[in-house]
Formats: C-alpha cells, structure tokens, sequence
C-alpha cells in the first residue's frame, strides 16, 4: 500500500507540474490534486483495512525530535500500549535514550528544506513551504497503513493540511497535539498584521478543523479553540515522566565532575583542594571512603532553560542578576551564584555577547548544551528555577517548569495569563512582573543560604508531598479512552 501512496503522489505532482508548464493558472493546475484525492479516498474507503494497521502509529514533529519532548513521550506512551510508532521530524539532537532503545520505534528523519534562496521574502517563504508538503507527503504516503497519526502544532503550515490528507489516504485517525498557535509566533517577528501571519491564522484555523481529535496544553487553549474556532479538544497537561526527579548526592557529583572538564565554573577553586579529595564548586568526595558531601560556602544554583526565542527575555534575569551582585557589595549575607541557561535557538548568540560583557565577580553564567539524559539530573541537583517563558498566544505553559517540579525544583517565573495553572504563588514558587521584582525574590531565597527553615525549602517540601502526578498515569487518563472510543 505504501507503494501505492507515493505512485499516486508521483502522478498528482507530474500533473501540476505539466498544468503550470502548459500555462494553466494555478487553480486549474491543481485541478488534477482534487480529483486524485477524491478517487483515492473513495477507493479506500471502500476497501477493508489491514488488522496490522489498528496497531501502527506515526508521530510527526516539523521540527527537532530532540527538542520535542512531548512528541517524544507520545511514542513511548504507544509503544507501551503495544503500537508499533513511526517518529517523523528533523534529526538535529539526539532524542533520549528510551526512545532510541524502544524496538517499538522506528525514527524517519525528514530534511529541514530551506526552500528557493532568492527573490522576495514572501517567494521564499512559499517555496519552502510548496517543497515541505512536496517531502512530507511523500513520507506520509510511503509508510505502512496507520491507525492514528499524532501532529504537534506549531509548526502547523504546512504540516496540518498534509497530514489531513495524508491521513485520508491511510484511513488513519489525525490527531493534533496543539501546544500553541504558529500565527502568533510568527507575530512575534512579523508583527500581527503582516500577510503570512494572516494567512497562517486563517490557515490553522481552516484546516485545524479536520482533525477527528485534538489535544491541548491548557484548559485556556481548550476553551479558545472552541470559543473562536469551534474545535473541540482534551487537555493533557504536560507532566514530568519519572526521569524528573532529585538527584542524589554521589551522582550530582558525578555530574558536576564531569561538567567541570569543559565548564569552568563548576570546578573547585585551588585553594579548598586537599589530599585524598576530588572537588567540584558544590560538592566533594573522599576517595578513602566514598563519601560525598557538600562544600561549604558553596555557591547556589540557580538554573533557567530556554530556546532561545522572542518569546522570552532573557535581558530580565541579566538585569535581575545586576541588582543581586550589587546587593552583595553592598554586604547583604547572600551566596555567590552559578546561573546555568541550557538550550539552543536563534538568540544564543545574542545574549552570548551579552552575557560575555558583563563584569560580575559574584554570579557566574554558564550557557552549556546538555545530553538528554544529564538535563534532567541537573534539574534535580538545582536550588532553584527560573522561567522566562511569557506564551506568544498566552495559552500555553513552560514545560521546562514542568519538569523542574518533578525534580521537587522551585521556580520563580515571569507572569502571563493561565500561568496559575502551573505555578502557584508562595505555594510551589514565586511569580514575578519584571527584573525588580526578580531580584527581590532571589534576594529573599537566598537569604542565608542554605537555610532549611526558610522558603524555598517550604516550597521543595510543598512539592515533595503534592502527590504531582507523571506523564503515563496523565496519558492514559486522558488519551487512551480516544483510541477506546473510535475502536467502539
């Protein structure tokens, strides 16, 4: 069958591709596409389906797999379940290890297509899309029959239309997992009334309508895709899987042992070194006797994780951390501070330079890219969380601070509608308006630090005895009796 879908793919593109060379208009080029589509779907729909298929599942992501956590955790939530999972997306980091052992699933790398390079920036933009649809069809078309196909959104142009008909093609269920709206991070650069944002919201709109199921991040995206779009959709809170989680003493050591050969700021100072001792900025072990404890004076680590995007800010912490050096010359009884910002994206460099100028002599930044499986071992050796996530649609929420709780790790994070969802303040964190407000609060939690009576101690117990829920329990709760209902 999978043959058949890239055959009838291949004649569909030559007939468009002819149409446009015999001058045809556009419209009437594509002609050939509808008619293809509606003999194709009829015919499937009149033929009986595979028993195989029912337990085939593909999850796409136009994006990184890397960096696509939640798409991650649906294919080993199938594969669980005892489906076979095809993950589709751009190979640029590694998943995680879980999902590279699971025999259950198999990864197909697409190639991130840049599109024609010159010519106008709407040309461009449009032929990179016309060659995305082109390849991702085609590998839609070329896997086995499928029971449901999983699409995070955004990126949702051209991902969402391709999907649909792709899924019409295999008789598969679409599903799709909307974690924000593309049109409105595409605002974020282009600015609202710009024509492909206009076109992208209508477009999301138009198509995100075809799904058979949707999924959602929040209960505020669930009520505005039905309120303004008429979509009907679940919420699936993210939720830490149980690699979150605190990290004991000898394996943070280990982690900031091995951290401290290419980041210097996690190696121990010369002067506290001794004899029969291996050092770190924040831990030590006797090599006599296997010990680890921590250092004294050590400093606090504060940790913050982004992609790099518009949509956070990262000049507030910069200018938060100003503040607290300053209240440190001025002899307030604080900690000196490792600030760790994890993540890649567009900005880096930016901030970079940034963070390069600055003169502290009491706060360290370190700006390291981690493996999958050291991220989460981080979390957990923490003293604190910090989020700059604000939502280009204010619908959605951090997942890193999601991960941070199930490390039992408190937050302080920038305010945005539908936050307390997530972060509730003086209760699991604190929430703040802006950099003076930040520094306040890092002034307050690391008030003789480390102090066990003090509050962010308070806030780790109130996470350590909130029951939090993980991301299986949430998923079978919420997705599974989807599947039980179109097997009904």
């Amino acid at each position: 069958m999978a043959d058949a879908n890239a055959a009838v793919l291949l004649v569909t593109v030559s007939l468009v591709l002819l149409g446009l060379l015999a001058g045809l208009s556009l419209s009437w080029a594509l002609l050939p596409v509808a008619v293809v589509a509606f003999i194709f779907v009829l015919a499937r729909s009149l033929k009986a389906r595979d028993e195989s298929a029912l337990l085939n599942a593909c999850v796409l992501v136009l994006g990184d797999l890397g960096r696509s956590p939640r798409m991650q955790y649906h294919a080993l939530s199938l594969s669980r379940h005892g489906y076979n999972v095809t993950l589709v997306g751009f190979l640029g980091t590694k998943p995680h290890q879980d999902v590279l052992e699971d025999d259950r699933i198999d990864i197909i790398p697409i190639s991130e297509l840049k599109g024609i390079q010159v010519g106008p920036k709407i040309f461009r933009y449009a032929s990179k899309v016309v060659f995305q649809s082109i390849q991702l069809l085609y590998v839609l078309l070329k896997l086995e029959d499928q029971a449901y196909i999983f699409l995070q959104n955004p990126p949702g142009l051209p991902s969402i239309a391709v999907t649909w008909l792709a899924s019409r093609f295999c008789g598969a269920q679409f599903v799709i997992d909307w974690h924000n709206y593309g049109y409105s991070i595409m605002a974020l650069s282009l600015g609202e009334k710009h024509p492909i944002v206009k076109v992208a919201k209508w477009y999301e709109k138009f198509f995100g309508r075809f799904s058979d199921h949707n999924l959602c991040v929040t209960n505020a995206m669930r009520h505005d895709l039905q309120k303004n779009w008429n979509i009907r959709a679940t919420t699936l809170y993210d939720k830490p899987p149980s690699i979150f989680r605190e990290t004991p003493l000898h394996i943070q050591h280990e982690l900031f042992f091995r951290l401290a050969s290419a980041y210097p700021p996690f190696r121990a100072s010369d002067e506290n070194s001794r004899q029969n001792e291996e050092q770190t900025a924040f831990t030590v072990l006797n090599t006599k006797t296997g010990e680890v404890t921590s250092v004294a004076g050590r400093p606090a680590l504060l940790i913050s994780s982004t992609s790099w995007t518009e949509d956070e800010d990262f000049s507030v912490l910069l200018k938060a951390l100003e503040d607290y050096e300053r209240f440190i010359e001025a002899k307030e009884s604080l900690p000196s501070i490792l600030c760790v910002i994890t993540g890649k994206g567009p900005l880096k460099d930016h901030y970079k330079k940034i963070i390069d100028s600055k003169n502290f002599k009491h706060v360290k930044i370190c700006t390291p890219w981690l493996e999958a499986e050291d991220y989460p071992l981080l979390l957990g050796s923490a003293d604190l969380g910090v989020c700059l996530h604000t939502s280009s649609s204010g619908l959605d929420l951090p997942m890193k601070v999601v991960d941070m709780f199930g490390c039992c790790l408190p937050v302080c994070a920038i305010d945005f509608q539908c936050l307390d969802e997530l972060v509730k303040h003086e209760e699991n964190g604190l929430i703040f308006k802006d950099s003076s407000e930040l520094s306040q609060q890092l002034k307050m939690l690391f008030s003789d630090f480390p102090n066990e009576q003090g509050k962010l101690n308070l806030f780790r117990n109130n996470l350590r005895e909130s029951g939090q829920q993980r991301w299986d329990e949430n998923w079978d709760h919420n997705v599974l009796p989807l599947f039980k209902e179109h097997c009904d």
